[in-house]
């Protein structure tokens, strides 16, 4: 194989879980070029892989959304001559670029009816199966081993000493305890509260002595806002202020990432970087942390006979509600104690 397409799917932490792919294909054909199609918005992250040679942008809901934006991306996609495509996403509108750009191999779930365009079919894994591996399995399923299952983005050298020059101008150095707290989500049932956050935000200022930034995208400064005020201290708040990059480095400077199952908790790991994931309706098994940083996992019995549900309209978020902020600093101490365990016996 000389040139390979993989076309990718759409959400941040979709995109992360699929970055062993690209490592995979890199080590079965190291001289090949590795293309990435995908929509804009995860452009930052595939810039992250450094397996990754080249993206094509996918902007389906502007320059590519009518007929003749999809033509012009089938010329693109056919100008460069592709040997294989491997489609991680489902899309029908995909196979259908793919199959009319001309790329004699086309590798995907036959979903959605869209089989008559591949030429190589997957067949589904059973069971509750991450999703990490759903998309590892269109690359297994020609053959192609993986080396590992370890989602792994890389920070720019230039990010990291921006952070570094950032964090000293606001007072924190390199023997403060670092806590970044992202409080969003791509919907509310996964998100837990303000009220808890903002007690969490507090117990580790105020008891532990820890340094405390929220992070969160334009939509969460607001809520970032609103947690500060309800901890009645000062964290750094960098809502709405960090592109992917910067939070990146942000993230891997950071001792802790705390974070209901979102984008944000996969960067931080990805990385490298600790994080407490706060589940309730979703499955750390499908959607759980894959990269080197450790993990460690809150989730809730509840009695719920849906949950973990991935529950759109439950009336009671009591799943998100059980977890208390005791339970979250009882961990943060423990990678405290840990810290200041490695630190004194070196």
């Amino acid at each position: 194989m000389k040139r390979i397409l993989v076309v990718n799917v759409n959400w941040l932490g979709d995109v992360i879980f699929s970055s062993p792919v690209f490592k995979a294909l890199k080590t079965a054909y190291p001289h090949a070029t590795v293309v990435c199609l995908a929509v804009p918005r995860v452009k930052e992250i595939l810039e992250s892989i450094p397996e990754i040679d080249q993206i094509i942008s996918y902007d389906e809901d502007g320059k590519h959304k009518g007929l003749i934006g999809k033509l012009k991306l089938i010329n693109e996609i056919r100008s460069k001559q592709f040997d294989i495509a491997f489609l991680l996403h489902r899309s029908m509108t995909r196979a259908f670029l793919v199959f009319s750009a001309g790329i004699p191999l086309r590798v995907g779930y036959d979903a959605k009816n869209r089989g008559f365009l591949l030429t190589h079919k997957v067949e589904p894994l059973a069971g509750n199966v991450h999703r990490s591996d759903i998309y590892l399995q269109v690359i297994e399923s020609f053959g192609i081993k993986i080396p590992d299952r370890i989602c792994d983005l890389k920070v720019k050298p230039q990010e990291l000493k921006d952070i570094d020059v950032f964090l000293k101008r606001k007072g924190i150095s390199a023997q403060d305890f670092l806590v970044l707290v992202n409080p969003g989500g791509n919907w509310d049932l996964k998100r837990w509260s303000p009220e808890s956050f903002g007690l969490l935000v507090r117990c580790l200022m105020k008891d532990c002595n820890i340094k405390v930034i929220i992070s969160g995208s334009q939509k969460d400064v607001d809520l970032a806002n609103t947690i500060a005020l309800i901890s009645q201290t000062d964290p750094i708040i960098l809502a709405g202020e960090t592109k992917i990059q910067r939070l990146l480095a942000l993230m891997q400077r950071s001792h802790l990432v705390i974070s209901a199952d979102s984008g944000p908790l996969h960067l931080a790991n990805s990385v490298a970087t600790a994080v407490i994931g706060l589940f309730g309706p979703t499955r750390p098994e499908i959607t759980g942390p894959r990269g080197k940083g450790e993990v460690r996992i809150i989730q809730k019995d509840v009695g719920c006979n849906r949950a973990p549900c991935y529950f759109l309209n439950c009336p009671r978020n009591i799943c998100m509600e059980s977890i208390k902020v005791e339970d979250v600093v009882m961990e943060v101490r423990k990678f405290q104690t840990n810290r200041s365990t490695i630190r004194s016996s070196v």
